[in-house]
């Protein structure tokens, strides 16, 4: 797949709501499920996502 999309993360105290948009204009947007608010859970995401073949970068 190789390609770029946005993740969007609605943080609360106990979970993180994730969401993800194609890096397309008018790309699909989704809903990618909840996580627990913990280091690990988020680290797990990044590397979901990245084996899914998404380029990761931070702006």
């Amino acid at each position: 797949m190789n390609s770029t999309i946005f993740v969007g993360l609605d943080v609360h105290k106990a979970t993180v709501s994730v969401a993800v948009a194609e890096g397309t204009r008018g790309g699909e947007v989704r809903s990618f499920g909840t996580v627990a608010n913990r280091a690990e859970a988020i680290e797990k995401l990044v590397g979901r996502l990245a084996r899914d073949g998404y380029r990761l970068g931070s702006v």
